[in-house]
């Protein structure tokens, strides 16, 4: 008998790889500016290649996910994440591996929200926390893993061998995707525009106070958060230069672990904090964790302290996200793709701007910068949706629902 549709472990395989790639040049800045003879702020726009195309190509995969079908974008263009990623690997310049990373930023932008789109449209409400607690579970995996093992390469191999692994793997994600298309039902919408008729939803989400406030939020905090963190590995290295690869991977991996710790808590904290609580712990705890890592010199402090960034982090973008899911149920995929573009719009930018600032000013202004942004976001936001009632999840659990970067 056929399956009624693909298993969540298989999209929770694709969002495991494309997290993984997400981050990981994070422990490898200080190796790849070394080999192409650049500063950090300059290679960091490796990050920026990577999630301004990201983030734009949301808005395309959007629309076309709900009129063509979800699971055929994600399997398209895995094949085309697969092939960019392993080339990735043999990039000659600093600008060729530029131009790849913007191709697999294109690629991989229709993994995670059609995914999420797919679980929401085949996973009825009451299924949908259990799904979705294990599709976070890969995300959050990525995140562990990939700085991990990036740091484990930069030690013992050279930073090109994770670029080729990664391909490897998402053509193998790739074969089964391509196996499950051919198998299972994936409803189309021909009715769903596209062309400059797409972006119409876009407008009309955005011409309303509170989807507009949602958005804009997810854009700043792109923008302050990733900003600072796409070189906390760089800074590591340069300020306790007897720290190695492996082990600066490994203490970068403790944001996922903080992912991890609030996926496992969310309950009990919006039962206790409700959603708007939520936003203030988390832009409190990002401020303080920021702060201390710029001010406080002791290196063993960053473990806890990144683990902490983790858990304020998910704290407000899990409840944006929750927010974000119900903005359109008729057309899921479109206003998912809309949230996600703001976000990585944000990182791209947020990586360039505080890149300047790291190359000019150094990485404690740069920390600072990010842990104040984050505090007088996340009180803005309470104070505006005060005043709006934004949307609200139909069900406390929903805040479980999480969009990585």
């Amino acid at each position: 008998m056929k399956p009624s549709h693909v298993p969540v472990s298989l999209l929770g395989a694709a969002a495991f790889i494309v997290t993984a790639d997400v981050r990981v040049v994070n422990p490898l800045l200080h190796i790849i500016a070394s080999e192409f003879k650049a500063d950090i702020g300059t290679t960091g726009i490796i990050a920026t290649a990577y999630t301004i195309p990201y983030g734009l190509f949301q808005l395309v995969y959007g629309p076309l996910g709900d009129r063509l079908g979800k699971l055929r974008m994600m399997t398209y263009t895995m094949v085309l994440f697969a092939v960019g990623t392993a080339i990735c690997g043999l990039a000659p310049s600093l600008l060729i591996l530029n131009l790849l990373r913007f191709v697999t930023g294109v690629a991989a932008a229709a993994i995670i929200p059609m995914s999420l789109a797919y679980i929401g449209d085949n996973f009825a409400y009451e299924e949908r926390q259990a799904a979705i607690g294990k599709f976070l579970i890969a995300v959050a995996l990525g995140q562990i893993l990939s700085t991990s093992l990036g740091g484990i390469i930069g030690d013992f191999l050279s930073w090109r061998y994770i670029f080729l692994l990664y391909g490897v793997v998402a053509l193998g994600i790739f074969g089964l995707l391509w196996r499950f298309t051919r198998n299972v039902a994936d409803p189309r919408k021909p009715e769903a525009p596209i062309g400059l008729k797409a972006f119409k939803p876009y407008y009309q989400l955005l011409v309303k106070p509170a989807p507009r406030l949602v958005i804009v939020t997810v854009f700043v905090e792109g923008l302050f958060f990733f900003g600072g963190f796409t070189f906390l590995g760089a800074f590591l290295k340069d300020q306790y230069s007897f720290l190695s690869y492996l082990l600066i991977g490994v203490m970068l991996s403790g944001f996922g672990v903080g992912s991890l710790i609030y996926s496992w808590s969310v309950r009990r904290l919006v039962a206790r904090l409700g959603e708007n609580g939520l936003i203030m712990l988390g832009g409190t705890l990002s401020f303080v964790a920021y702060l201390l890592i710029a001010l406080v010199g002791l290196w063993w402090l960053f473990i806890p302290l990144n683990i902490i960034l983790g858990l304020g982090y998910y704290s407000i973008h899990s409840t944006l996200q929750t927010k974000a899911t119900e903005l359109s149920p008729s057309a899921r995929g479109t206003a998912v793709s809309l949230f996600a573009f703001s976000l990585f719009l944000g990182q791209g930018i947020g990586s360039a701007v505080l890149g300047l600032v790291v190359d000019n000013s150094g990485y404690i202004l740069t920390f600072i910068i990010s842990g104040v942004g984050m505090l007088l976001l996340s009180s803005w936001f309470v104070l505006r949706s005060r005043r709006l009632s934004p949307v609200r999840s139909p069900q406390p659990y929903a805040a479980e629902t999480i969009i990585s970067d």
